[in-house]
């Protein structure tokens, strides 16, 4: 324990770091009005992903940076040149190339509290020059252009410039592209605990209706089925209400028993339009809208935690369809046109079946008081057995946040034959082996 900090860091390797005496200058962090230290750069982040099992993603300065930087930070990172910034990197001692796979051509590039905001006329230009250069240095990595909502008139127009047919752009290739990914930000959140729980399903038109921009891009840019299909890079969701966690302020959330669902419900989605989405981040991990917060004492589980562990752990493999057939919210929805423009089922379902043969379904009741017993068929454990996951919680707004854990898991086994009950307002995963 002596050799680790209170942040899960080395301290051994933090030391061989300061020793190399690297230039760390403060400077104004306009994002969030305050000031960034630099304390935690590049190196630092490389290790951390290294020591959580993560991948890098990177996101490029299209506000105040340069193209010139760009290219050193992307030398830097996965260069194994005789040249500058690749022997900076060795320098500061590390040898082999990070080979940092995925990149950002700048992030949410169209808000108005961004430094250098920019028309989407303006942002494609920029974006697309900047894609040629970079993939001369790199040509294996995966680059993602900004998105807004995945049906915006951004989303539309920025895809239409950007993914093009470019033998010149990729040196001849006529199996590659440019651009890979289309990134697109939605949070969800109503104060009413339904609404919340099932304004998720909102994401699931949004891509389909972003799928379908990505086709009509390449529909009218001629782009041959030799160059892979783009998919969406679902790079920021939550749930979170600003007003309630205020960003400037830290954006720290109370989950409760209603959000877990929502999440449950996200990643459902998620599992639902696989075959769309090449990347899906939550955002963020730690404190800031997150479901693990840290205190003096230790580390809280939010509500929203437990969904996420479960599909993290099961839900692997291949995508297995869903038909539900049961009643529906007919209510108000949250976003208001979500109720013409997908259903919204109380049972939300998504099942996979993983290369060991376990298959894994999650059914969401977001009935606040009504449990909902369905028929069995089709659920036929080799072994007899099937695995329960139940997370629930006395009432809606139970939190974690008291210092004790009001919203967990509970298991246990069920033989599968029969019907099963979804208890009201509940998230049940069910397991077995085919």
């Amino acid at each position: 324990m002596g050799l680790i900090d209170e942040n899960g860091f080395r301290t051994d390797a933090m030391e061989s770091f300061r020793e190399l005496n690297e230039k760390r200058p403060r400077r104004p962090e306009l994002a969030w009005n305050g000031v960034e230290s630099n304390e935690f750069g590049t190196d630092e982040f490389m290790k951390w992903c290294e020591l959580v099992g993560t991948k890098p993603y990177l996101a490029l300065n299209f506000g105040t940076g340069t193209l010139d930087e760009a290219l050193a930070w992307l030398e830097y990172c996965n260069s194994a040149k005789d040249t500058y910034y690749a022997n900076l990197r060795r320098k500061y001692g590390r040898d082999k190339p990070y080979n940092s796979k995925y990149w950002a051509l700048g992030n949410e590039t169209w808000g108005p509290w961004q430094v250098e905001q920019m028309t989407k006329e303006d942002y494609a230009k920029k974006a697309y020059q900047w894609a040629k250069a970079l993939k001369l240095v790199d040509p294996s990595i995966v680059l993602i252009l900004c998105g807004e909502t995945g049906h915006s008139e951004w989303d539309f127009y920025t895809l239409k410039e950007c993914v093009r047919f470019d033998l010149h752009g990729l040196s001849g290739s006529t199996t590659s592209s440019l651009i890979d990914m289309h990134s697109i930000h939605v949070y969800t959140a109503s104060n009413d605990p339904v609404k919340n729980a099932i304004a998720p399903r909102s994401a699931e038109r949004t891509i389909e209706i972003c799928a379908g921009l990505i086709d009509l891009a390449r529909i009218q840019n001629n782009v041959p089925a030799t160059v892979p299909r783009q998919t969406i890079c679902f790079d920021e969701w939550n749930v979170w209400d600003p007003a309630r966690a205020i960003g400037e302020k830290g954006a720290e959330e109370r989950y409760t028993l209603s959000d877990a669902l929502a999440v449950a419900i996200w990643l459902n989605v998620f599992i639902r339009q696989s075959k769309h989405v090449g990347m899906a981040n939550i955002a963020q991990s730690v404190n800031v809208i997150s479901p693990v917060m840290t205190t003096k004492d230790g580390l809280i589980k939010q509500t929203t935690w437990w969904p996420l562990l479960l599909f993290c752990k099961y839900m692997r493999g291949w995508t297995v369809a869903t038909h539900v057939s049961c009643a529906t919210y007919e209510g108000i929805t949250e976003p208001a046109w979500l109720a013409a423009a997908n259903d919204t089922p109380w049972l939300d379902v998504s099942a996979t079946v993983s290369k060991h043969g376990f298959l894994s379904m999650c059914t969401v009741n977001a009935h606040r008081t009504e449990s909902c017993e369905v028929d069995a068929e089709g659920v036929k454990p080799a072994n007899g057995e099937v695995e329960v996951y139940e997370i629930t919680g006395e009432s809606w707004d139970a939190t974690n946040m008291e210092g004790s854990e009001k919203v967990g898991i509970k298991e246990s086994k069920w033989d599968g034959s029969g019907t099963y009950k979804f208890p009201a307002f509940s998230i049940t995963m069910l397991r077995w082996k085919c």
